[in-house]
């Protein structure tokens, strides 16, 4: 029989490498085969996933509905945001300019910002930052008379992220009103990575409760980064600085409404490393291994993409 054509009967077997930070081939197996509308099924109702077609405008929608009830009811709106995502906040700021939405009352929280090696965080004036994107593509964007005032725009700094957990929830009168998040390659929510700067508790009643703070960040979020536009998408992994500065899970937990969006492609094409994470984060086991898995646990919006949604095998003729 020719050996090209036979599938053995017992695999190639190995332990994964110590990078890996959830190492259960047996389980992972199981939810790779996981696809479709069965991604929606979950015991905790509160944990409501949706597969869908396009989830940017719902998000789109959802965080302009927050901002002109905001201005309807005069009332404080705090919002913690993902960072960068000008496809989704110059809509978002296009909105409230066509509407003539007064943002006055609207507080934004980057929940991140690059940190060099010497935990120095970067300033709003670096281009690949996550406050320079925010203050460009969303504060910006909108027209002068309606935008927030620039004190309420907070991210990141050396000056306040002994104190960033606390900011948050005094402003949002004990926590955010709304905190939008996309999961990385590590399973991350913001910069929370499974690194020894949030892995060194025995429980996830004591995970929960950490603050924010500068961590060094897992190499596959580095590598994940380096294929990001404002690196070049090209592997530049030099270009990528190996510390971050975040919000902790604390942060997630106090907010009153969570939204995260399962929609990431390698430019629109079909790879993307977050097709598996996705499996992990939805129905995975709720441990610090898997960060965004925290979600399970709390009442939260998941949307995903058909893309991401989609069942995937190995393609023996296909390369990157």
């Amino acid at each position: 029989m020719n050996p090209f054509f036979f599938d053995p009967p017992t695999d190639f077997a190995f332990r994964c490498g110590d990078y890996v930070p959830f190492k259960d081939r047996e389980l992972c197996e199981k939810l790779r085969k996981i696809s479709g509308k069965d991604l929606e099924k979950h015991p905790n109702p509160d944990f409501n996933i949706k597969v869908m077609m396009n989830p940017h405008p719902v998000l789109i929608a959802t965080l302009f509905e927050r901002i002109r009830r905001s201005d309807e009811l005069d009332k404080r709106c705090t919002l913690i945001l993902g960072n960068p995502e000008p496809e989704t906040y110059i809509p978002v700021a296009q909105l409230i300019n066509y509407h003539r939405v007064n943002c006055r009352n609207v507080h934004l929280f980057a929940m991140d910002e690059w940190a060099d090696d010497q935990d120095n965080i970067a300033p709003e004036t670096y281009k690949a930052g996550f406050a320079h994107s925010m203050l460009k593509y969303f504060w910006a964007q909108i027209d002068e008379e309606l935008r927030m005032p620039l004190k309420n725009v907070h991210y990141p700094t050396n000056q306040n992220i002994s104190y960033y957990s606390k900011l948050i929830a005094d402003t949002g009168d004990g926590g955010a009103d709304f905190c939008s998040s996309s999961p990385g390659w590590t399973g991350h929510m913001a910069f929370i990575d499974p690194v020894d700067d949030f892995m060194q508790v025995s429980s996830m009643e004591e995970y929960l409760q950490q603050e924010a703070r500068i961590i060094t960040l897992h190499p596959l979020t580095v590598a994940q980064n380096s294929l990001h536009g404002v690196f070049g998408q090209s592997g530049y992994i030099a270009d990528v600085p190996p510390k971050a500065a975040t919000i902790g899970p604390v942060d997630v937990l106090r907010s009153r409404e969570r939204m995260e969006v399962h929609a990431l492609l390698t430019n629109n094409t079909f790879s993307s490393w977050q097709r598996m994470t996705s499996r992990l984060v939805l129905h995975g086991p709720v441990c610090p291994q898997v960060p965004s898995s925290m979600l399970q646990l709390m009442k939260t919006q998941v949307l995903v993409s058909d893309e991401i949604a989609a069942p995937f095998e190995s393609w023996e003729k296909v390369g990157y």
